[in-house]
């Protein structure tokens, strides 16, 4: 029987922070903060720039026949329209799976369902302090009609397996924080 190698984790070598300043605050979406760094082999980097977002959430929702729950909507940032899995963000005080099935009831109107943490992965570990939780939902059913923020303008979907895998190989999907988990649920 083959048994499973553990690799081990690398070494940890942190990098000194020399000066830290928090140089930009937008409400509770954004802050920055500009420090001065120092790295184990001694070069200094005078000005390294982190981007301080709170965590957030993503989920697979899977009906109860087996079925994908997905949305699209209008992405300023690129300019596109896609198809994505349900997301949001951690508000303070709740838990990551607290957030996860309110953002899912909220957008889409489904619920229920068995529960469990997926995934966990950092949007980009060398300039952001974040990290983005999949969960995966089994079971989930429509329980009331979607309750959108004003920000929000989402489209659901219930699609076969089938046609969320074609979305991701023809590259429609491209959130990576999403696609990566669709992948991961796909490999299973």
């Amino acid at each position: 029987m083959f048994g499973v190698k553990m690799i081990p984790s690398p070494q940890h070598r942190p990098w000194r922070v020399i000066k830290s300043e928090n140089i930009l605050k937008i409400g509770p979406w954004l802050s920055v903060r500009q420090e001065e760094v120092e790295l184990p082999n001694g070069h200094r980097i005078p000005t390294w720039f982190v981007l301080e977002y709170p965590n957030w959430i993503n989920v697979i929702a899977e009906t109860k026949d087996g079925e994908l729950v997905m949305v699209d909507q209008y992405r300023h940032g690129l300019g596109v329209t896609k198809y994505e899995i349900v997301a949001g963000v951690i508000d303070e005080g709740e838990t990551p799976l607290e957030a996860a099935q309110r953002e899912l009831s909220e957008e889409t109107g489904f619920g229920g369902g068995e529960w469990e943490l997926f995934m966990t992965l950092c949007p980009n570990t060398s300039c952001q302090n974040n990290l983005s939780y999949t969960f995966l939902a089994r079971g989930v059913k429509r329980i009331h009609p979607q309750h959108e923020e004003e920000s929000e303008d989402i489209r659901v979907h219930v699609m076969k397996k089938e046609e969320v895998r074609e979305l991701l190989e023809q590259g429609e999907i491209i959130q990576a924080l999403h696609a990566a988990p669709l992948w991961k649920y796909f490999a299973k």
